[in-house]
C-alpha cells in the first residue's frame, strides 16, 4: 500500500509543478489526477495492485480534509457576511448552469445511445 500512496502522492507533486512551471489555473492535483487517470489506461497492468485499496483509504478519510476548508470559513465570516449577494447569485447560478449542461448532455448521449441501438438491431 505504500508504493500505491507513494504513486498517487508523486502524481499531486508533478501536477503541482506543471501548475507552477506553466502558471495554468487549474490546481495541481487536479493535474496530477489526470496524470493517474492517463497512467492507468495505459499501463494498468504495471501498476501497484493496491492502488484501489490505497485511494479506498484516502476516500474514507476524506471528510477530514474538509475541516481546514471549514475553519476558514468560519475565521472570515466577516467577509462572507459583507459578500453574501454576490456569493448566494454565483452559487444559484453555477447550479443553473450545471443542471443544464447536465440535460443537454444526457439528452444527447440519450439520443446516440438509442441510434447505436437501433443501428444494432438491439
Amino acid at each position: 500500500m505504500l508504493g500505491s500512496l507513494t504513486l498517487i502522492l508523486l502524481c499531486q507533486l508533478v501536477g503541482e509543478i506543471v501548475t507552477k512551471v506553466t502558471k495554468m489555473p487549474v490546481p495541481g492535483p487536479v493535474i496530477g489526477m489526470v496524470l493517474l487517470f492517463c497512467l492507468l489506461l495505459l499501463g494498468a497492468d504495471r501498476l501497484p495492485r493496491d492502488l484501489d485499496s490505497a485511494g479506498g483509504f484516502l476516500l474514507r478519510y476524506l471528510a477530514l480534509l474538509f475541516v481546514p476548508a471549514g475553519v476558514g470559513v468560519i475565521t472570515n465570516l466577516d467577509l462572507l457576511i459583507r459578500s453574501w449577494a454576490p456569493i448566494a447569485g454565483v452559487i444559484v447560478i453555477g447550479t443553473l448552469l450545471t443542471i443544464a449542461v447536465t440535460g443537454v448532455a444526457m439528452q444527447f448521449l440519450n439520443r446516440r445511445f438509442r441510434g447505436a441501438q437501433k443501428e444494432s438491431g438491439q
